[in-house]
């Protein structure tokens, strides 16, 4: 690994990231600024842990605040209802959000914080359709 390389657990578990095998290679650790740990190696090399290994999500970064959860759960319960009104008519299997659905959440969102977004023109429809690679 690089020198001052930065690691943190985004998996679901708190085991992803063995602080004590890095503890016990280290020669000192310390707090760095809040949610981030240096740990340095013998080698004159560190390693910085972000949210002490845990969680990243949650432990450095407000958990799963109120304004992230709303779009989830939005999309949910619009997923949910979507699946009611359509019994029947679906095909077995795992069924994606109709992007409609999931675009009216963006578009609610933004519009809850204050921010519109134009409509795309056909043409920057058709131009940004017509990517097969690349960004």
């Amino acid at each position: 690994m690089k020198d001052g390389a930065i690691v943190c657990n985004s998996g679901h578990f708190d085991l992803e990231i063995d602080l004590e095998a890095l503890s016990a290679r280290s020669i000192s650790s310390g707090f760095v600024r809040n949610f981030t740990q240096e740990y340095k190696l013998a080698s004159g090399k560190s390693v910085i842990v972000l949210g002490e290994g845990r969680l990243v999500n949650l432990a450095a970064a407000e958990g799963h605040p109120a304004s992230v959860m709303d779009m989830s759960f939005a999309n949910q319960a619009l997923a949910c209802e979507y699946l009611a009104k359509n019994k029947g008519a679906l095909p077995a299997g795992v069924i994606p959000i109709p992007q409609d659905i999931d675009q009216e959440i963006a578009r609610l969102k933004l519009q809850a914080m204050g921010i519109y977004i134009d409509t795309l023109t056909p043409d920057q429809v058709q131009y940004m359709n017509s990517w097969t690679v690349g960004t």
